[in-house]
């Protein structure tokens, strides 16, 4: 009985009740139009003469409101009134004008059904509740039965009496039941009249996708710049801190390394939050490093940090494509980073750099940590892994990254043509 009554008196129902009124009181210049119309084939000179005149008016204005819902705004407007009303889920509304003849002629379908239903329910909302209430107040009322004010004779039946406050209460209950049913089947067309179609919805999806690609972009600039810089500086203050009373030049070379770090790293975080403002200020970002420009500050940098590097280029950073050599300079910084933050103290590593056929390669090797010899993957990685192997994929390339005889390896080839 509860949910009963929340079904035909709650908060979903009136609001959608509201809805509906709205859709009569849209009616009602098309119904004055039709009976424009109607009257003198009817012979009336009244508006709203006959009940037979005002349902032939109305049925003559609905067809000219399925004319006008061609206007462009009507399915804006819809939408707008339907997601304040109707409690429907916003994916099921597509956004803006029909554009399209299909889009038209559900807006049309929309909304002729819309004011059809809320003429109907407009009409029985004027004129129940008054009934419902004389029938309820017609034992009590003795003057409203008085056949001298034309009642019917009926009212004044002992029958009619006791019945007429139960009658007026089933008229209010009837009304509610015809406004949730209205209102319900109104909220089930939504999708289907006023919902995307399925190319609105696949282009909706490949904005997400597209705004996904953008965000893990910048996660993965953010990861392989900041963390390397991080990584680096950490290991620098650190090993300074060590050889500060004994050894000044070198504390002096960590400082100048820590400097020089920290000042290109905020040229690289300003290149990527200026992506994330889609700045169109060009001084606001710095141009993306590459290996033609920025390998060699990067070997220094990370050698000042403690870990020797062996580095071996076999091939002209220069004459690389420019976006082979910006990905090839990610995925070096991001293995020089792993070596830094889970190799031994004073660890080295083997960077080899060679042209194969038309692939570039990039192999990296450094000893597994002591403390965990034979280990298949080193704790805490995972995320700089992932984005080398995002990097290598996007650019038709692969990557391959474990653990061998105590030795880490990595191994990435990327094309050198035909990249996506």
């Amino acid at each position: 009985m509860k949910a009963l009554a929340a079904a035909l008196f709650g908060r979903r129902t009136r609001r959608r009740w509201i809805h509906l009124i709205l859709g009569g009181a849209l009616s009602m210049p098309y119904v004055f139009v039709g009976s424009v119309i109607v009257g003198p084939l009817l012979g009336e000179n009244r508006f709203f003469g006959s009940l037979t005149s005002q349902l032939a008016s109305f049925a003559v204005g609905l067809p000219l409101a399925a004319i006008t819902a061609l206007f462009p705004l009507t399915r804006p407007m819809s939408v707008a009134a339907v997601r304040a009303l109707c409690d429907v889920p916003d994916d099921s509304l597509a956004e803006g004008p029909a554009r399209t003849r299909a889009e038209r002629g559900r807006t049309v379908a929309w909304f002729t059904l819309h004011l059809g239903l809320g003429g109907i329910i407009s009409g029985m909302s004027l004129a129940l509740p008054p009934f419902a209430c004389f029938l309820i107040a017609l034992p009590f009322v003795p003057s409203l039965r008085d056949p001298g004010t034309g009642a019917p004779e009926v009212f004044g039946e002992p029958w009619m009496l006791a019945l007429a406050p139960f009658l007026g209460l089933a008229a209010l209950t009837a009304l509610a039941a015809c406004v949730a049913v209205a209102g319900g089947l109104l909220a089930r067309r939504v999708p289907g009249l006023l919902g995307p179609t399925p190319a609105d919805r696949l282009a909706a999806a490949e904005q997400r996708a597209a705004d996904l690609a953008v965000r893990n972009r910048l996660a993965r600039e953010l990861h392989d710049s900041v963390g390397h810089a991080l990584s680096a500086v950490t290991l620098q203050a650190s090993a300074a801190r060590r050889v500060l009373d004994h050894d000044p030049e070198f504390v002096r070379e960590a400082l100048a390394a820590i400097e020089d770090t920290t000042r290109r790293t905020v040229g690289e975080l300003d290149a990527v939050l200026g992506v994330l403002r889609e700045a169109d200020d060009a001084r606001s970002t710095a141009p993306a490093p590459t290996l033609a420009a920025d390998l060699e500050g990067l070997l220094r940098r990370t050698r000042a940090g403690g870990l020797r590097v062996d580095a071996t280029v076999g091939v002209d950073p220069a004459a690389l494509p420019a976006l082979v050599s910006r990905e090839a300079y990610r995925i070096v910084q991001e293995a020089l980073s792993n070596a830094l933050r889970h190799g031994d103290e004073g660890t080295s590593l083997t960077l080899r750099i060679a042209e194969d056929g038309a692939d570039l390669t990039v192999t990296a090797e450094n000893p597994l940590p002591r403390h965990s010899p034979g280990a298949t993957s080193r704790p805490g990685g995972g995320h700089g892994l992932r984005g080398i192997a995002d990097r290598a994929r996007l650019l038709g390339g692969t990557a391959v990254a474990g653990a061998a005889d105590g030795t880490w390896r990595l191994d990435v080839r990327l094309p050198l043509k035909g990249q996506p």
